[in-house]
């Protein structure tokens, strides 16, 4: 049976699961779907074309699915989804997507984040990432799985972070981001790769090495991106145990659209 407490206001055409709690406080849109076992705090806001999927967790005074920070948007049906076992804490802010892209805002599924954090207008942001206590990503903002950002770290629009990569506290990020890279600074910089998350998450000594072997070769080994490229290729071929994490770099360098920190 839903729990919704007796102060909450959810619209009648609200789709609940039987499963949800609702808290003191706490506003439900008529475009709302949300599944199983997921648990709102009290005083939060959850607008718009959003649907929400299992065992999440929203703390108090977040405000979930509000329109874009964009002054083209003129009322279109654009959307938000987030998946599932995310935990979303104190005074979040996600909005949806705009006409101009896809129109959708996605959050994956197993996300930590932090109070403060704000996903703008169109943001794609995949499984399994940490976002601290401030973080801000701007509109049309990719991010893969396993990226950590730090606190206080903001991210440009259009910016794509790869996977596993890893931004510190207060990180000023203007530019695209590789998988793997841990950089820190404003203007951010490159410092390696993120070893210590690598580890907990099983990768080998020799695959980490090889992931090592190839930062290096974007960064250390003074080539060019083309250059760079080539060499990645012949360095897949020549680490069989290492090659689709070192396909990741390469396919990531022929994606960028804003050229990587480096």
């Amino acid at each position: 049976m839903t729990v919704i407490h007796p102060t909450a206001i959810v619209d009648s055409n609200a789709e609940l699961d039987d499963s949800v709690e609702v808290g003191a406080y706490s506003i439900i849109g008529p475009n709302v779907r949300i599944g199983a076992r997921t648990k709102i705090g009290p005083h939060v806001v959850i607008d718009g074309h959003t649907t929400i999927g299992c065992d999440n967790r929203f703390l108090q005074f977040s405000s979930i699915g509000g329109p874009p920070q964009d002054k083209k948007y003129a009322g279109e049906p654009t959307r938000l989804e987030i998946g599932d076992r995310n935990m979303v804490r104190e005074f979040c802010t996600f909005n949806l997507g705009t006409a101009q892209d896809e129109g959708v805002t996605r959050l994956g599924n197993d996300n930590w984040v932090m109070a403060y954090v704000h996903l703008a207008h169109d943001v794609q942001v995949g499984n399994n990432t940490i976002f601290a206590n401030n973080a801000a990503l701007a509109g049309h903002v990719h991010v893969g799985d396993w990226v950590i950002l730090g606190g206080f770290s903001n991210v440009h629009q259009f910016c794509k972070i790869g996977a596993h990569a890893m931004l510190g506290m207060s990180t000023s990020l203007t530019q695209d981001v590789p998988p793997f890279v841990m950089l820190n600074g404003n203007p951010a910089a490159a410092h390696g790769i993120n070893v210590e998350g690598l580890k907990r998450r099983g990768f080998s000594r020799e695959q980490i090495g090889d992931i090592r072997n190839a930062y290096k070769l974007i960064y250390k080994s003074g080539l060019t991106l083309e250059e760079a490229k080539a060499a990645l290729a012949k360095a897949e071929a020549d680490a069989p145990d290492s090659a689709i994490y070192i396909r990741m770099m390469r396919d990531f360098l022929d994606a960028t659209t804003r050229g990587i920190v480096r």
